[in-house]
């Protein structure tokens, strides 16, 4: 699913990852774990393709995505990537149903199509009566769970994940790590999930430990 080789990023002399190798197989959740800057989030981003590797390759789904132009790029990540990030980041002027719809638009579905699309998530989630609320209506935990939704909408092949669940209490934070099994096994998305929750890390299917740019340990732990 996800094949990774060689990674290396810069910012300025600071080197961040220091030649990163890491393969992820389909329809595992995978939990990235280590110290504040370690290299993980920019890890994620260069997987994710929200940035581009000083050297190295990535593939994804198939898709050498370095090899890709920026046009064809854009496409390929409303197609095959969602993100949840530790801000839900809506749009504060949309309701939720209209938040999760967006990124179906960007990928041309027609209205019909993006709005049962999102219905259908949001009913998943238990979210169907809080669907016409706007952002500043709805609970921490409703806000993320919205945000998840957005990020399915396109039957995304990964998700990737930068701590989803840092700005919950411990209720929503441990029904949003629940959620992500559930999408699992119900649309057998792969989930890439950066995170200082150790409870997150123990229920994932691996847990990846990196540190000063590196990965140092690679734990099969949900056996």
């Amino acid at each position: 699913m996800i094949e990774i080789r060689n990674i290396r990023k810069h910012f300025g002399s600071l080197e961040v990852l220091r030649g990163i190798d890491l393969d992820i197989n389909k329809g595992e959740i995978v939990s990235i774990v280590g110290p504040s800057g370690a290299g993980k989030t920019t890890l994620l981003q260069i997987m994710g393709t929200l940035d581009r590797p000083d050297s190295g390759h990535v593939t994804l789904d198939g898709v050498a995505v370095q090899d890709l132009g920026r046009r064809e790029l854009a496409e390929f990540r409303n197609r095959r990537i969602g993100f949840v990030f530790q801000f839900h980041q809506l749009l504060p002027e949309f309701t939720a149903l209209e938040n999760v719809m967006i990124p179906a638009y960007i990928g041309r579905a027609s209205t019909a199509e993006a709005k049962k699309r999102a219905r259908d998530l949001l009913d998943f989630m238990g979210l169907s009566e809080r669907a016409s609320h706007k952002p500043n209506e709805l609970s921490g935990g409703e806000k993320q769970r919205v945000a998840v939704a957005r990020a399915l909408v396109n039957h995304p092949s990964v998700v990737f994940a930068d701590e989803p669940s840092g700005s919950l209490d411990s209720k929503n934070k441990s029904e949003l790590h629940q959620l992500f099994f559930d999408l699992r096994d119900r649309f057998g998305q792969t989930f890439v999930i950066v995170t200082h929750d150790d409870e997150l890390a123990r229920l994932t299917d691996r847990t990846i430990h990196m540190k000063d740019g590196c990965i140092t340990d690679d734990k099969n732990i949900a056996l």
